[in-house]
């Protein structure tokens, strides 16, 4: 007997819309792709800021939406706020994508997923 794979429930399809949408520009791609290299440390705020070469308040913002939305961590360190990427979150999206695009639909193949991986 085979199973049908459910559906994700509503309100956690609402939450990874809410991610990716808080992903979707491209400065705050960049503050992940940056966060994703420097992990499991993280980055302290003036650091993203010199790479990024955007203004404090602009990068502050695009930090506190990142943050709202569960992708990025923060923690105080005297002086300094230090963000690091929530990588369980993270990983909750990668499976629904997984999910949706090599389980149910099996529109690309689980093998081809590890291929693009390395």
């Amino acid at each position: 007997m085979t199973t049908t794979p459910t559906l994700p429930r509503t309100e956690n399809v609402t939450r990874y819309a809410s991610r990716f949408a808080a992903m979707g520009t491209e400065a705050r791609l960049r503050i992940m792709q940056l966060l994703l290299t420097a992990h499991p440390e993280g980055l302290v705020a003036g650091e993203l800021q010199s790479e990024l070469e955007i203004p404090g308040s602009t990068l502050s913002h695009h930090l506190d939406k990142l943050r709202n939305e569960g992708l990025v961590q923060v923690r105080r360190e005297g002086t300094f706020l230090r963000y690091t990427a929530d990588t369980e979150s993270l990983q909750e999206l990668l499976g629904f994508l997984y999910a949706e695009c090599c389980t149910r639909n099996k529109a690309v193949k689980p093998q081809d997923i590890v291929r693009i991986c390395k």
